[in-house]
């Protein structure tokens, strides 16, 4: 536990270095906390931290920098979000995938850093399915979401088939499974298809199980925006390895996805500092995420994505409105 005047410096020297992103000496610490105290006093309080592991001392300075355990106290204890006036454009209703790209475009302008956003999940219910016959073994698969949102994917199978007993499928499945979830059309499938030809069959299960996986990826869509921001920001552009480490990240995609559905399941925004976890196993990287919600439902994520060094409250500000403004557009749009 520490003292109010170990809080008091503490905070102090957190915001100072988020400011100015230089070691803070006692001297600047004296003036940056307005507490009267004399510099040996100081120095012993930043020693005490720096035993507990909320600060450290760079080998270049003399002045100490925030730990990720110092940013994590303080952003658990010390951070009181300010009420500036952001001056956020309003979300357009439009297509789903544009207003999730504006909103990745937004979070990075106002933050000057990276915005991410998951995709909305979608609705695995169809509410019409149809085959078309492209070419010999070669169909497209066209679903259509009781929202009317159209998923095309092109499907190879091992037989030819001719294009009315693609519409003998489809009208199968129209007409006794239309309104379930896809995933569970494939496994009742398997079991409900003896009473037509075999190799209608095995048709529909093979069109059945890939749309499913289809849905499966296209719930996993994440959009980034902003990345070339970091080449800016002095932690990173110090550092290539960082860098690189940083880009390869956002070209796989995994870990933030990853990320962004543990975030889904919090209520509000989340901060993720990093090394604390595998979530963010990047020493030099914090993310600010919350979900978005329609209709009163969690159906996405989103958040800003910066280095350890950013200012929490705004960041925290930013990622809160723009949930608000996708989730209204998204309502807006259906």
């Amino acid at each position: 536990m520490l003292d109010e005047r170990a809080k008091l410096l503490l905070k102090a020297l957190v915001e100072r270095y988020i400011a100015d992103g230089q070691p803070v000496g006692s001297r600047t610490l004296s003036k940056a906390s307005g507490l009267d105290l004399s510099p040996a006093t100081i120095r012993n309080v930043m020693s005490d931290l720096e035993e507990l592991g909320l600060i450290a001392s760079p080998h270049t300075s003399a002045g100490r920098i925030p730990t990720t355990l110092g940013y994590r106290l303080f952003v658990d204890t010390m951070l009181t979000a300010k009420r500036e006036s952001l001056h956020a454009p309003s979300l357009a209703p439009d297509q789903p995938q544009k207003v999730i790209a504006n909103a990745a475009h937004l979070l990075s302008d106002l933050s000057h850093f990276v915005g991410v956003v998951m995709a909305p999940r979608r609705s695995s219910v169809f509410r019409h399915i149809e085959f078309l016959r492209l070419s010999e073994k070669r169909i497209l698969v066209i679903i259509v979401s009781p929202e009317g949102d159209v998923q095309n994917r092109v499907i190879f199978t091992e037989n030819d088939f001719a294009q009315n007993q693609l519409i003998e499928a489809s009208n199968f499945l129209n007409s006794h499974y239309a309104g379930m979830a896809i995933e569970e059309v494939r496994s009742r499938v398997k079991q409900e298809l003896v009473s037509l030809q075999s190799e209608i069959a095995t048709l529909m299960q093979a069109a059945v199980k890939l749309s499913s996986e289809a849905l499966a990826q296209d719930r996993d869509e994440v959009v980034i925006a902003g990345e070339r921001n970091l080449l800016s920001v002095s932690d990173f552009s110090s550092d290539m390895g960082h860098l690189r480490r940083t880009f390869d990240m956002f070209e796989q995609k995994t870990q933030i996805m990853r990320l962004l559905d543990v975030s889904s399941q919090a209520q509000g925004v989340r901060i993720y500092i990093g090394g604390e976890s595998q979530i963010v196993p990047m020493q030099e990287l914090s993310v600010v995420s919350a979900p978005y919600k329609v209709d009163g439902q969690v159906v996405g994520t989103l958040g800003v994505i910066g280095p350890t060094r950013m200012p929490y409250d705004r960041m925290i500000q930013i990622v809160d409105i723009t949930s608000r403004l996708i989730g209204h557009a998204l309502s807006q749009s259906k």
